[in-house]
């Protein structure tokens, strides 16, 4: 079973609307122009909703986005899980115990 996250995070980065994101080119937490230099620390620029954005920081996704992912890979098509979604994995193994 393979999950494509490359797929579903350049879903996020070419249409952030279409998933309630504002912007998927500024970071929620980093430095430098679009957060985008080093991680998240004390000293970094803080977004006012993290919700609102689909990276964290510079390289990873936000909780809403790994989210999405999650529910991608529970019920997700083959465009993104391949053969099977992980709920039908689980439905043909418990009727096989």
């Amino acid at each position: 079973m393979g999950a494509n996250t490359r797929q579903m995070a350049l879903d996020f980065v070419n249409n952030p609307q279409a998933y309630g994101f504002v912007t998927s080119q500024i970071a929620c937490c980093g430095q430098g122009p679009y957060n985008g230099l080093g991680l998240c620390t004390p000293l970094s620029n803080l977004c006012p909703n993290r919700d609102e954005y689909a990276f964290w920081d510079a390289f990873h996704p936000s909780e809403k986005a790994n989210s999405l992912i999650v529910q991608q890979i529970l019920s997700g098509t083959i465009d993104y899980m391949y053969p099977m979604n992980l709920s039908t994995v689980l439905a043909l193994d418990s009727k096989n115990t």
